[in-house]
This record gives structure tokens, sequence and C-alpha cells, in this order.
């Protein structure tokens, strides 16, 4: 039986390309959304996941990376303290107001004050060395190429920050930030476009690189329990980046929407499909009472109409994931956020298969009109 499905497909391919392309286009929907999700919401823990530090330490509850608050800088010894912690370097974050020379109005942009020094951890995967070096010059800034047009600015041009003047000395990628723009100076920088006199240039997070990242959560488990430096706590770069993708997904609100949109997409993919394949087996159905004459039964003839479900969403996948890879590259060509892993991949191959899975099940109700009287019609 399994033979008979392979070769009704290839003779009648025709008949089910529809189905093929149904479940190849639910297929791609579905990863191009997933990667468009990662690689949207990604970007709110792109401070994490740019830099090379092993632990963040910051005010306790932070639920977000851009939703941190000053901390006491004397927290820095109780890190340096910890035989298991090898360097700490502070990290400013500042919600500031950006008026380019263009006219582009205002915009929001977020200023991260960092260690410009060419071991510096934070950023350390989206600056080159030598692109950090030039945050060393007064009021220096580096912007991502994707939103300079935005800004009204250009390499080498100036700008003012909360009233404070500024000059682009570079443009880096991967530095796209969710709901405004990523600006990165030197931490002298940063203290000058502070305009809240309650912070005073403190930091508002400090980051560890450890002796060997491997006691991470470790040392982040003895440092949370230590309160003689004021109100800190301590988390890996793994656990903030997923603490910080998780707020933006599900306690923003704007998660549910995507979730939505998925099962959406789901839903109508698997009508087409399913409405496909009833037709294919309908239009064999005097093959298939035939069938049942010569003796084969109706449970037989149920595992050909799966095999060529899951056949058809097979090939439906094969041709989804070669469109799939071209899109994505053209995305990031344009600079668009799109991230893809391969849990999320498998996760999508999944959905695409079950989706044929329910089509062929829809289908097999079409095998009760094979009775063998049928062919005397």
């Amino acid at each position: 039986m399994v033979a008979l499905a392979r070769k009704t497909l290839l003779h009648e391919w025709r008949r089910f390309l529809p189905a093929m392309l149904a479940v190849g286009f639910a297929g791609l929907l579905q990863l191009l959304q997933a990667a468009l999700v990662l690689g949207i919401f990604g970007s709110a823990s792109v401070y994490i996941t740019g830099s090379d530090a092993d632990l963040w330490v910051g005010y306790p509850g932070t639920q977000s990376v851009n939703l941190g608050r000053a901390i006491d800088p004397n927290v820095e010894a109780r890190l340096l303290m910890d035989p298991a912690v090898a360097r700490v370097e502070p990290f400013i974050w500042l919600d500031a107001d950006w008026r380019g020379a263009g006219d582009t109005g205002g915009e929001s942009v977020f200023v991260s004050g960092i260690d410009p020094r060419p071991d510096g951890m934070l950023f350390a995967r989206a600056l080159s060395p030598a692109l950090r070096a030039r945050l060393y010059e007064p009021d220096a800034v580096i912007v991502d190429r994707a939103d300079i047009d935005k800004l009204g600015v250009a390499v080498g041009g100036t700008a003012a920050i909360n009233g404070h003047t500024v000059r682009v000395v570079g443009v880096s990628s991967g530095l796209r930030a969710l709901g405004g723009v990523n600006v990165l100076s030197s931490l002298a920088t940063a203290r000058e476009l502070d305009t809240d006199p309650g912070d005073s240039g403190q930091p508002t997070y400090l980051v560890a690189g450890l002796r060997d990242p491997a006691q991470a959560e470790a040392v982040a488990r003895r440092l949370r329990g230590d309160r003689a430096f004021g109100p800190y706590e301590a988390w890996t770069a793994r656990a903030f980046a997923r603490r910080s993708v998780l707020y933006w997904m599900l306690d923003t609100g704007a998660g549910a929407g995507v979730l939505f949109l998925a099962a959406i997409v789901f839903l109508v993919g698997a009508v087409i499909t399913s409405q496909t394949l009833v037709a294919a087996v309908a239009g064999s159905m005097r093959e298939y009472a035939t069938l049942n004459a010569l003796g084969v039964g109706v449970g037989a003839l149920r595992w050909v109409v799966l095999e060529q479900a899951f056949w058809v969403g097979a090939l439906g996948l094969v041709g989804a994931t070669a469109l799939g890879a071209v899109l994505l590259a053209l995305a990031r060509g344009q600079d668009v956020p799109v991230v893809l892993n391969l849990p999320v991949t498998l996760a999508c191959v999944v959905l695409a298969l079950g989706l044929a899975a329910v089509s062929g099940l829809a289908a097999i109700r079409s095998l009760r009109r094979t009775d063998p009287a049928s062919l005397l019609r």
C-alpha cells in the first residue's frame, strides 16, 4: 500500500500539486513569522547577546534590560571580592531625545555608555576594536547603519542628545533596538548626556567576566545572597536575555497578537490543504472502489491516504525551506531583524507535518464512498 501511495502521487502529481503548495506556503509563513518574532523581540536583549559578559548585576526585580535603574557603584567592589570574578565593567543606559541636523524631528534613542577599551565586554560582538577606539573622542557616538537615515545624520555629522552636541564617528550592524534607536558612547560621554540629577552618573548595570564561565549560575546565586553593598540582583547573561525577551513577548501584550496570527495561519492552511486533499481523493474514488472490490480493506486505503498526506507535507516543506532560505538572506541583506534557530525550525516543520496529517484525516472521510457498487453506476 505504501508503494501505491507513492506511485499515485507520481502519476497524479497535478492533482496533488495544489495541496503541496498549500502546505508549503503555510510552512513558509510559519517559518518567516517565527524568524521575525525572534528577531524583533530578540532585539530587546541585544545589549546582552551582543556582549561577552557572563554576569549582569542590576536593580532587584528588573524585568527587562531597558527597565533598569541606577545602582550603587560600590557593588563593583563586592563583585571584585568574589574569587570567581575576573573583571567588571559599568554600563550606563539612558532613555534620551535625539535631534538631528536633518528635518527628522525628535527621535527616541537609547544611549549605552560603555568602556571603549579594545577588550571591553559590552557589545564585543558588534564593535571591532578599531571602531570602539573611536569612542575615546569627546562626545563621540556610534549608531546602527540601518538607523542612520532615520536619525538624519551621516558619519562625521553632528546632532544633539538631550541638548548636548554629539558627533557620529561610525556605524555598526546588529544594534537595532525594540521601540527606539540604540546609540553607543563612552562612559564619560554618557555621563555628560545624563540629565537626571538623581543618578549622578551611577551605572545602570555592572557586567562581570568570570574565570570559568561554566560557574556563572553558581556565582550568580552566591552574589544574590549578599546585600551588604545595597540592593542589587545578579543574573547570568543567558537568563537575563531570556527574561528580557519574555517580558516583551508576554507581559507587554505584543506576543499575544503574534500567537493569534500564527493560529490563524495554521487554521487557514489546514482548511485549504484539507480541501485540496479531499478533492484529490474524491478524484480517485473509482480507483479506490476498484481496490476495495479486489479485496483491499477500507483500513488499508486509509493508510494510503495518510501516506499521501505525509508525502504532500514533506514535498511542500522542501520547497518552503528553499524559498525561506532565500527570503531570509534577502531580509538580512536589508537589515530586517530575522533570527532562526534549530528548535524553532523543527517546531515549524512539526506544525507543517501536523497540518498535512490533519488534512489527511479530513480526506479519509471521503473513503466512505468507496463502495464497489458505485462502479456499476
